[in-house]
């Protein structure tokens, strides 16, 4: 009886297992790099030589005032140039009255104001969830315009343009975010004297 029971039971559980740990992995992974092979291996972005510079979807830190800075990270961004697609998530989850949340958020305060900043965007100062958010809000974006613009001794009007080109639009003018990529953004910045009208993906 045991034994009659058994047998149905395990060619249902190896079926079963077959189906959704072998077949159906598999399938999404050939559609995935069949049909959307960018994201499917990372939404990797490279330099002129073919170097990957890092993924769209991780954030990673930006030092220079020839590039724009992203928010600031409560863990370690990945910057070991061998494994740069990668990066540690997770966050302090410091409490607003934390002394040390707010001794952070003011030393960020003090290095912006040095660096020019006169109005100071909330998301240059906070940290996001996950640590490793790519994006910027356009606030933030047109706040260091004139800093990058003056280091590349660049046009503030051709610089504030490419960050317009690289603002996020809404789908449908109602789904998702209209911030900008730090990366995509810096990245264009370094091509050959950047313009909106060769480089933009969006106009």
């Amino acid at each position: 009886m045991l034994l009659r029971n058994f047998r149905p039971a395990l060619r249902i559980t190896l079926v079963f297992w077959l189906l959704t740990a072998v077949i159906y992995p598999l399938v999404l992974f050939v559609i995935g790099q069949l049909v959307f092979p960018f994201q499917a291996n990372g939404s990797l972005l490279t330099d002129a030589q073919g170097t990957v510079v890092g993924s769209q979807l991780i954030g990673q830190p930006f030092q220079s005032d020839r590039y724009f800075w992203g928010r600031p990270s409560a863990i370690a961004y990945a910057t070991d140039p061998a494994d740069r697609q990668t990066g540690i998530s997770g966050n302090q989850h410091l409490g607003p009255t934390n002394p040390q949340l707010r001794d952070r958020i003011a030393a960020e305060a003090r290095r912006l104001q040095a660096a020019g900043l006169s109005s100071i965007p909330s998301d240059l100062l906070y940290s996001s969830a996950s640590g490793l958010d790519p994006h910027i809000s356009s606030a933030a974006a047109q706040a260091q315009v004139a800093r990058v613009a003056a280091a590349r001794q660049r046009s503030p009007e051709v610089i504030a343009e490419l960050v317009e080109c690289y603002r996020d639009r809404r789908v449908f003018g109602l789904i998702g975010g209209t911030g900008i990529n730090v990366l995509q953004l810096n990245r264009a910045l370094d091509l050959p004297q950047p313009s909106t009208n060769q480089i933009c993906p969006k106009l």
